[in-house]
């Protein structure tokens, strides 16, 4: 899977995306009580990397929407809050080194890799868990999440998914990948 090598957009794409973002934030209001869209606008309008990194994220289809804001930082988080992980982003192993160390049948990319050419982060287990308080994500799919140094040292890798009613936070060879496991990502704007 190949990203897009711009880091702007054109005046029809940035507005088209604007629309995109404004209609969901007003159709899910619940995930950002007390929060104003036009706040949030300008900043987006100041910051076209950011605004492309959302592209990004709404072209592999993971639906961004504001989720929180850091008051202390003046930020507000937009996190991918499609319904399953994201399906541009799905069929990927964890990070670069788990896919050079792969020797047959290698994913197209990584997880991390990807996240970092769109401009974003996977999200944490909290970030995660925080965003199933929202609604229920990933009840048939998973998504790798931010994996610990000593976890991913060894070799394994973090994804997460949401069953029974519950979050579960499982392990994997970093090198493994599935047709239902993609990754969530998160921007802070």
């Amino acid at each position: 899977m190949t990203l897009e090598n711009r880091n702007t957009l054109s005046a029809q794409e940035q507005e088209e995306l604007l629309q995109t973002l404004k209609n969901r934030f007003e159709k899910n209001n619940d995930r950002h009580q007390g929060m104003e869209w036009n706040t949030i606008q300008a900043k987006l309008e100041s910051q076209p990397k950011k605004l492309h990194s959302l592209y990004e994220m709404e072209r592999t289809e993971g639906e961004p929407d504001v989720v929180g804001y850091d008051k202390d930082r003046d930020e507000y988080l937009f996190v991918d809050c499609s319904k399953e992980s994201p399906k541009g982003r799905r069929k990927v192993c964890y990070d670069r080194a788990a896919l050079e160390a792969r020797k047959k049948h290698k994913p197209e990319n990584s997880a991390l890799d990807m996240a970092k050419e769109m401009g974003i982060e996977l999200l944490t287990e909290e970030q995660y868990r925080n965003l199933q308080q929202l609604g229920t994500f990933d009840a048939k799919t998973s998504s790798w999440i931010q994996t610990p140094a000593d976890i991913r040292k060894l070799g394994g890798a973090l994804f997460c998914d949401f069953r029974f009613g519950h979050v579960f936070v499982y392990h994997n060879g970093a090198d493994s990948y599935y047709g239902v496991r993609g990754f969530r990502g998160s921007l802070s704007v």
